[in-house]
């Protein structure tokens, strides 16, 4: 969507940047992951098909996505060019999907993927999921967050309920359980983003 386009969103070990052109061949290198494709019941895409998605991804309104770098390693090589910094620091995605066809953002569907194995089990999934719903809660008024996982998905399970999602119902055609999380409580979720910090940059 355009709202989030030239806005960073940084915590203590993550930073949140939008889904860019110069993002695609990487995020592209991760969905020829057989297994990655199957834990975010995503399509096989072609190089041309990924950029038309990340095109799409950026002009619609009801679709807000952010890429997820690892904050470390992004500071850590100042002395590269801005993008390339980005790609090198690369570890994920968060999304969330609001209904088409309506101006409200109440209810969105979110989902995240560390799609790097080494920047897993480093807290990296539950910040970056919880500053994008803070970002979400704050500046789209979003209050409530669902989320559809596999049942096969269990490091996604155990991240969504330990932050207090609820199940909300199982379909077993789908093999897939729906969680539900309440934010209109505006203090929900600052116990997780104690460093969360927004920033818009210039284009």
């Amino acid at each position: 969507m355009k709202e989030n386009e030239g806005i960073r969103i940084w915590g203590s070990r993550v930073l949140l940047v939008p889904y860019e052109a110069h993002h695609v061949v990487k995020y592209h290198s991760w969905m020829e992951s057989e297994e990655l494709r199957e834990l975010t019941a995503s399509e096989r895409l072609t190089l041309e098909e990924e950029y038309d998605m990340q095109r799409k991804w950026r002009n619609d309104s009801d679709k807000c996505t952010f890429i997820i770098l690892d904050r470390e390693n992004f500071e850590q090589n100042k002395t590269d060019d801005q993008l390339n910094r980005e790609i090198s620091a690369m570890v994920g995605d968060v999304n969330i999907f609001y209904p088409p066809d309506t101006h409200e953002r109440l209810e969105g569907e979110i989902e995240i993927m560390i799609a790097e194995p080494s920047a897993r089990g480093k807290g990296f999934g539950k910040e970056a999921l919880c500053s994008m719903m803070r970002y979400a809660q704050v500046l789209l008024q979003t209050v409530t967050f669902t989320s559809k996982i596999g049942y096969e998905n269990v490091a996604s399970l155990c991240l969504f309920k330990s932050l207090g999602f609820n199940e909300v119902s199982k379909s077993e055609v789908f093999r897939e359980t729906t969680l539900s999380f309440d934010a209109s409580d505006k203090i929900s979720l600052l116990q997780w983003t104690s460093n969360y910090f927004v920033e818009t940059i210039k284009l």
